[in-house]
């Protein structure tokens, strides 16, 4: 009896030491990686609304690698770390909640300066 539980108890043991942990790019830079992709996709998708011409091709991907490249990782490394982050139920939430509060950082600082130069 002791013999099946000792294989198991190894074989859970070699399976969990196998995996590779992989290290998720930090909340900090991910954060920034996030918002950049949110507004590519955002003017990718004001293109195409207001040009009827536009071509339909996947031209969010090449603005994706540039996003990716902009910020010195690439594409595996941004939805290796995504998927980490979505496993991990609180540190997603840090996560989410960092772009959050970094976005309305950024319209705040938009608007004010907008009404700044309104001002003059």
């Amino acid at each position: 009896m002791k013999l099946p539980v000792l294989f198991v108890f190894l074989a859970v043991l070699g399976a969990c030491s196998s995996r590779k942990e992989i290290r998720p790019i930090e909340v900090n830079r991910m954060k920034l990686i996030m918002w950049d992709l949110i507004k590519a996709g955002e003017w990718y998708n004001n293109i195409i609304a207001k040009d009827s011409t536009a071509s339909k091709r996947k031209v969010d991907t090449r603005l994706f690698a540039q996003v990716f490249a902009l910020h010195g990782v690439t594409g595996n490394q941004y939805y290796e770390s995504y998927r980490y982050y979505e496993a991990h139920p609180i540190e997603f939430k840090t996560l989410v909640d960092s772009v959050d509060a970094y976005a309305t950082r950024e319209k705040t600082t938009l608007f004010e300066r907008q009404n700044h130069g309104q001002a003059r």
